[in-house]
């Protein structure tokens, strides 16, 4: 197959989930095009059968803003029509999905579009009612449509009349990169052997509260020996920052920014926190159960689709603080529970969140939607 991989390529769960898809089709001998502004930041190095195609939006005096969207719709069909592709599939509904149906448009009937929704474009901009009429648009002239989670399909049918059927499809982790390692030549940097490691990765959106994550390592210091390592940016950053010093915690806390490889910092933690208030699925979560690290998170969204609360981690209802604290505490210090929900994690991983698996579900979908 010939196919078309539209996405963000910044650091979020949909764009990792994107790009480790190309590369998984790229092995099993389909040509795969990235159409985006920039490179996909997990996409890295060269790799047979990958092609990436930027676009360029040009700056006219009249306009406020360049039109992305349009150059790429346009930039879509040029490399369909070059490359004679058989689907593009996009993530997010918006812009990407109403950018792939123009290029249909162009291109013609042939071409097909998969989109997969992640999350904020229907949890999020699914709630302005500006953009609502216009992502139901998108979703029902796509071909074939993907949600992340049982919990997103079941919001998406709640917050749009969809005249078609959603198809479930998982994330995903590599378990050739997300494994138990051994770190300890680098663990030693952030914490002694006497103390507990946990670890906070995210885009520091406000939903993300990574506040109530720094509240919640307030209380496990308190109890464990216990450093916290906080991965990411965005516009919460600086009111953590703040919060760590009103608490007197800045010298157990260390801010590492963005990081585009987190496999080996995911396995110096002991423990994952996310407290989030919105989770379409949470592939952080699973890819701390790939590498042996149990989640403590809230119970929001898809996440409970991927930590079984009391087997693989422990979930609280959202802004729980303490019942989150508590649960830290609890597996940080009964080591047969900690070993149990390790172990259950990476099973699950293995069993339900296979990337072999996975990519089958999606070529069977791609081969599903050209074969009609």
């Amino acid at each position: 197959m010939r196919i078309g991989i539209t996405c963000y390529p910044s650091h979020g769960g949909s764009g990792v989930v994107a790009t480790e898809l190309g590369k998984l089709m790229s092995e099993r001998g389909h040509q795969v095009h990235f159409i985006s502004y920039d490179i996909p930041f997990r996409l890295g190095s060269f790799h047979h059968n990958i092609h990436y195609h930027e676009v360029e939006a040009n700056r006219y005096a009249v306009l406020r803003v360049p039109p992305y969207d349009l150059a790429l719709a346009n930039r879509m069909a040029q490399v369909a029509k070059m490359h004679h592709l058989d689907l593009i599939h996009v993530h997010y509904a918006v812009p990407h999905a109403l950018c792939a149906y123009l290029a249909k448009q162009m291109v013609g009937k042939s071409l097909k579009v998969v989109t997969t929704l992640h999350g904020t474009d229907i949890t999020v901009l699914g709630e302005d009612p500006s953009l609502k009429d216009i992502i139901c648009f998108g979703i029902n002239h796509s071909d074939a449509v993907t949600a992340v989670s049982e919990s997103l399909v079941r919001q998406t049918k709640e917050l749009f009349c969809v005249d078609q059927g959603l198809d479930k499809i998982y994330n995903f982790v590599d378990q050739r990169v997300y494994k138990p390692k051994d770190v300890s030549d680098i663990r030693c940097e952030y914490a002694t052997n006497e103390e507990k490691l946990l670890l906070h990765i995210s885009n520091f959106r406000a939903v993300k509260r990574p506040l109530d994550v720094i509240r919640i390592f307030e209380q496990v210091q308190k109890h464990v020996p216990s450093r916290l390592i906080l991965v990411g940016e965005g516009p919460e950053w600086p009111r953590a920052v703040q919060l760590a010093k009103d608490l007197g915690l800045e010298s157990k806390i260390s801010f590492l920014g963005k990081q585009d490889e987190v496999a080996r910092l995911i396995s110096l933690a002991d423990l994952l926190l996310l407290p989030s208030s919105k989770e379409s699925f949470g592939l952080v979560a699973l890819e701390a159960m790939a590498c042996g690290v149990p989640t403590v998170g809230s119970r929001a969204g898809g996440l409970p689709e991927v930590v079984i609360d009391g087997e693989t981690g422990f979930l609280s209802e959202v802004g729980d603080v303490s019942h989150m604290a508590k649960n830290a505490i609890r597996l940080l210090t009964d080591s047969e529970l900690y070993h149990r929900c390790s172990e259950n994690g990476l099973i699950r991983a293995k069993e339900v969140f296979c990337a072999e698996k996975i990519a089958d579900q999606y070529e069977a979908l791609y081969q599903r939607v050209i074969e009609t």
